[in-house]
């Protein structure tokens, strides 16, 4: 059998090869004193609240399961501009709003939408690695921009003018980002889009992390800039929805024809089911549990960070958002007489049973000294890890 080329050019998501090793391995130790704690996988610990369980349910028991419209369901999508209105005050009109399967749905139909075979795409480096995917099912070419700790490993306006080329197409931002959980500064976000609209290219924001950001400077909506700009969100990660795989997008008014018309084809529409249950997600009930588990969040974050620190895992830039941190596993590596954060993901993996994320898949630019860890477990699982690490490199 013929592979296609598109197909083998698409490396493994090394999250999951890693993931796949930690679930091995946790099945033998998993009656033992010391389980697997699983710091590699960005999956809050949280489910579906309450009210948005009720509501699958009793779009179940209603019969509401047939196909729904292919951009979505109006009421659905009538919340979400709402939740725009209140959460940030920005006017998000619903019709501008495509509901999806998943943010991976929405950044699939936005490339294929928008790319064409040679063009090029702008992302820092390091970067979350199936957006660079997306852009190359579009037949694109992910450019990565190598980023430091002093931009917050996010790209800045300087070097979008200075990579652009004759065949940039445009940005793909995260912000908050995955793996480093930083966020790119309003400012610095408002220049990115003026180089980026002045060489008439697009922008593409995926913000799936944004209501899980810390601090009032970073926790605002690319969308306030103008309407222009290409949003890209999710149920997965404040709303704890990972497995219903929903999501949205916000676009430009003239290309939400051009996204149904792809939907239609591609998709037909998302899950009935999950688009009911989602409504439920704005009610005063539900939003007050995701701010209680936001905190939560932060307090893990807070005890986290100041602990790798400690162990000699630099974190180069306090995450402002999301549950990751980003850490230089230079020194850790030198006591443990491996090489790169691969090898060390391995060590630890097999001798403390904490299992973590090494920086390969997240680009080039010096990710081979970096481990990402989560921070979506709980509070106990994190001080067991801490414990076991300290014990390992002491």
């Amino acid at each position: 059998m013929r592979i296609s080329e598109r197909a083998q050019a698409i490396e493994p998501f090394y999250v999951m090869e890693v993931a796949k090793a930690a679930a091995e391995l946790g099945k033998t130790v998993a009656h033992t004193e010391r389980p697997m704690v699983y710091l590699n996988i960005g999956e809050p610990d949280f489910t579906a609240a309450p009210l948005v369980q009720e509501a699958a349910d009793r779009a179940i028991r209603d019969g509401a399961t047939q196909y729904t419209p292919a951009l979505g369901l109006m009421p659905l999508r009538e919340r979400i501009s709402d939740w725009y209105a209140s959460r940030f005050q920005a006017r998000v009109p619903a019709n501008r709003i495509v509901v999806t399967a998943g943010a991976s749905a929405a950044l699939h139909l936005a490339c294929l939408a928008l790319i064409d075979a040679g063009d090029e795409i702008l992302m820092p480096d390091p970067s979350y690695p199936c957006n660079r995917h997306f852009v190359s099912a579009a037949q694109g070419k992910a450019v990565l921009v190598p980023s430091t700790a002093e931009e917050r490993f996010q790209l800045s306006a300087a070097k979008v003018e200075a990579a652009w080329t004759a065949a940039t197409r445009g940005v793909l931002l995260a912000s908050p980002s995955n793996p480093t959980g930083t966020s790119i500064h309003p400012d610095e976000l408002r220049r990115i889009h003026q180089v980026v609209q002045a060489r008439g290219g697009i922008t593409l924001v995926d913000e799936i992390y944004l209501p899980l950001s810390y601090e009032a400077q970073f926790g605002q909506t690319a969308l306030q800039l103008d309407d222009a700009l290409i949003s890209i969100n999710s149920f997965s990660k404040y709303f704890n929805m990972t497995g219903w795989r929903l999501g949205w997008m916000v676009v430009p008014e003239k290309l939400v024809p051009v996204i149904e018309r792809l939907a239609q084809n591609l998709f037909i529409c998302p899950s009935t089911v999950a688009q009911h249950a989602a409504m439920a997600c704005f009610e005063p009930a539900s939003l007050a549990i995701f701010e209680e588990r936001r905190s939560e969040f932060k307090a893990r974050r807070d005890y986290f960070i100041p602990a790798l620190n400690a162990l000699g895992l630099t974190v180069p830039v306090m995450p402002d958002g999301a549950f990751y941190a980003w850490a230089d596993c230079s020194e850790a590596c030198k006591k443990l007489g491996v090489e790169g954060s691969w090898d060390f993901a391995y060590e630890v993996m097999r001798r403390a049973h904490v299992a973590v994320t090494p920086g390969r898949d997240f680009g080039n630019f010096e990710t081979r000294n970096f481990i990402r860890f989560s921070t979506a477990s709980s509070m106990a699982q994190l001080q067991t890890a801490v414990e076991r690490l300290r014990a390992v490199l002491a």
